[in-house]
């Protein structure tokens, strides 16, 4: 292994002294985002190699609006709160998930089939599920939407915040953010779209994709791959990890996405306003959808004052560079969600990064 990684180590060294300037390459998945940071990675790569964390993160880039409809709904008698754990400490306008825990309408869980369950077992409520995620979580809840559907059951709902990556890359180099040179794209969600999916990026753009799973060796090797296109002024899409993505992807998952959602423009933190980003419910099964229930909207945001977070998530900062960054702004008071989720950049900046 540590063969492997000084070779990949020597590529990089001599492409970047080839090229002569600075080449930026993003990651757009959380996990990669920590496991760099944890292995260490960033001190092996010559300075002229800058990673940018960008917009991996569901519940980093699921937008303020979108969070104080959550609040809405949680400080309804009606209503009880089923959500996933890293969304409970995420700062609204007005407080959070965990503030409201109060109450007792609020519950954490650990698969969208126990927000189903909690529906069955609490008859006199609304139950609301709070579905954020990427293309990676999305079947999950298609499925209990679809049993749901099946069993007739009346007062389960879904509060539908999943997203679609491949929207928010193309925003990114559309003008979001033009310093890209390349994309470490992301192994969860290539498991289900398939690696296939990144070829537009490639032909569109011009820039190289490489996906590549978590374990260091892979991402060292994928960071190679992507500084030998781009010495050899080439942009191309290569999978390293052939183990558990195909070229096409889990098909049955994205049947049944297809068959649950449609994509609808949406608000992201940071990147706006993106077209056919994000996941409506279809017309069939509208009845289980809470912002039409309920009356609530998804509509954009506003940032809690001095927070960056939004910044940071489209990689025009570092988190070093905010003004509440391990300041007022800490894992234990954390005013951006960036510094709550365990996937976050700042979080992995506060526990990995700070004496970089």
């Amino acid at each position: 292994m540590l063969d492997r990684i000084d070779r990949a180590r020597k590529t990089i060294e001599e492409a970047c002294e080839s090229i002569g300037r600075q080449i930026t390459v993003m990651e757009v998945c959380g996990t990669h985002t920590v496991s760099i940071f944890r292995s260490g990675i960033r001190s092996l790569l010559p300075e002229r190699l800058k990673l940018l964390s960008g917009p991996g993160c569901p519940v980093c880039v699921t937008d303020q609006g979108y969070i104080d409809a959550v609040m809405q709904l949680a400080d309804r008698d009606d209503c009880l709160i089923a959500t996933y754990g890293d969304m409970i400490r995420v700062p609204g306008s007005d407080g959070s998930l965990e503030t409201r825990a109060v109450r007792g309408n609020v519950r954490v869980v650990l698969s969208s089939e126990d927000a189903l369950q909690l529906a069955c077992e609490n008859p006199d409520k609304a139950v609301v599920f709070i579905a954020v995620g990427f293309e990676t979580t999305t079947p999950a809840t298609a499925v209990v939407v679809k049993e749901a559907a099946a069993q007739g059951i009346q007062n389960f709902f879904v509060l539908s915040g999943h997203k679609l990556v491949l929207p928010a890359m193309r925003a990114l180099l559309g003008g979001m953010n033009d310093r890209i040179d390349a994309f470490l794209c992301p192994g969860h969600v290539s498991v289900i779209i398939g690696s296939g999916a990144f070829a537009e990026i490639v032909a569109n753009y011009g820039r190289p994709c490489v996906v590549a799973g978590f374990e260091p060796v892979q991402i060292v090797e994928a960071l190679a791959e992507i500084c030998r296109q781009l010495a050899a002024g080439k942009a191309e899409l290569k999978s390293l990890y052939g183990a558990v993505v195909t070229e096409k992807g889990n098909l049955a998952a994205q049947r049944i996405i297809e068959e649950c959602f449609d994509p609808v423009d949406g608000y992201w933190r940071g990147l706006g306003k993106i077209a056919k980003s994000t996941l409506a419910l279809k017309e069939q099964y509208r009845r289980f959808d809470a912002f039409q229930r309920f009356g609530v909207e998804d509509g954009p945001g506003r940032e809690n004052p001095g927070c960056r977070c939004g910044e940071v998530l489209c990689g025009l900062i570092e988190p070093i560079e905010c003004p509440l960054f391990a300041s007022r702004c800490t894992p234990q008071t954390p005013i951006g969600p960036c510094m709550v989720s365990s996937e976050g950049t700042c979080s992995a900046w506060f526990k990995y990064g700070r004496r970089r």
